[in-house]
């Protein structure tokens, strides 16, 4: 079914698989910061405010740069920024549609406590304010889904940061060295390679008809969550994630009982950076719930790096979850509950 290309064009009508393909050049985006002058006032913390798919890059980049962040990095996913938030917080308030109503709320307690402020979005009341009140900010190119414009994301986040001399500027010319090497790799996952070579769609006929649940230790954390992201809206399947070593304090039991027969299908995220214990922890984790659970896929996360690894590991997330969404004979693109819910709540 996945090496007909009738069938996908059919059933994928606004083309995902494209814009998930596409990914690789968001690594190369070139923007600008508006109204980039700042007072220079000394940051002690950092706060990005987000949802879902904005609130991935903000993740991904904690993770990726642990070691080189000198003050503490939250991620806000609500409607209120902590109570520490004054005028030695950056806050940067991220949001694809620039309409988020946590996040615009977040921007609104930020200007109120006098924080530093940035702003990522490709329009809306976020990028309204930010022209109204000279607030730093990079508008993104629009048009597609917010959780496959995370690279996009990505690169403005380290844009503003770096504008405040929170980050080097060298880590825009990191992000944009993996371009060549990612894009290779994307092509192996297209649509006209057949499933006898093709990983994404091999990992989709593993997956179709389960509920999936993500595994990844501290490092690639980030890719677990965009699994389950990816999953949720473009396969319209619910699923779950965790880390390890958190896994192995409680949900770890909770396969323990029940018969093996579980309707799951369970996916290892490893990355041979993780700490030596961790991926011991994979290992045994795996032997000890035989019997309990089902075996667990193992994705070897490719790269070299930690940036690389969580890049491959987040765009083949898109392509997989969409093979299953033609699977499922879903449209991979609309989110059409969540629109919903959103004009329902105004």
């Amino acid at each position: 079914m996945l090496d007909d290309l009738n069938l996908i064009k059919n059933r994928d009508p606004s083309d995902a698989l494209f814009v998930a393909a596409d990914e690789a050049k968001q690594t190369i985006f070139d923007f600008d910061i508006i109204n980039a002058d700042h007072d220079g006032r000394a940051i002690l913390n950092i706060v990005v405010c987000g949802m879902g798919g904005s609130a991935l890059a903000a993740l991904q980049l904690k993770s990726w740069l642990k070691s080189e962040l000198s003050v503490p990095f939250e991620v806000v996913r609500s409607y209120d920024l902590p109570d520490y938030v004054g005028e030695n917080t950056l806050v940067i308030a991220s949001s694809y549609s620039g309409n988020t109503e946590e996040t615009v709320s977040s921007l609104g307690q930020a200007k109120a406590r006098g924080a530093q402020i940035g702003v990522i979005a490709d329009g809306g009341k976020l990028i309204e304010e930010a022209t109204n009140s000279g607030i730093a900010y990079v508008k993104l190119p629009s048009g597609i889904q917010p959780r496959m414009a995370v690279s996009y994301n990505l690169r403005a986040l380290v844009g503003i940061l770096a504008s405040f001399d929170m980050v080097s500027r060298d880590k825009l010319d990191e992000i944009a060295s993996v371009y060549q090497w990612l894009s290779n790799e994307v092509a192996k996952w297209s649509p006209d390679v057949p499933l006898e070579g093709n990983y994404a769609k091999q990992l989709a006929m593993k997956a179709v008809g389960k509920t999936p649940v993500f595994y990844a230790g501290t490092l690639m954390a980030p890719v677990a969550y965009k699994w389950k992201i990816s999953w949720n809206e473009n396969a319209k399947n619910v699923s779950f994630w965790n880390e390890i070593p958190e896994f192995n304090h409680n949900e770890f039991l909770g396969w323990t009982s029940h018969p093996v027969e579980k309707p799951f299908a369970i996916f290892d995220l490893v990355s041979n950076l993780e700490h030596p214990q961790i991926l011991k922890r994979f290992e045994i984790s795996d032997r000890l719930l035989s019997g309990m659970r089902p075996k667990s896929t193992v994705v070897n996360l490719a790269g070299k790096t930690a940036l690389q690894q969580i890049l491959w590991g987040s765009i083949l997330a898109d392509f997989v979850s969409i093979y299953v969404a033609i699977l499922n004979n879903v449209d991979p693109t609309p989110v059409p509950i969540i629109e919903k819910l959103k004009v329902e709540l105004v």
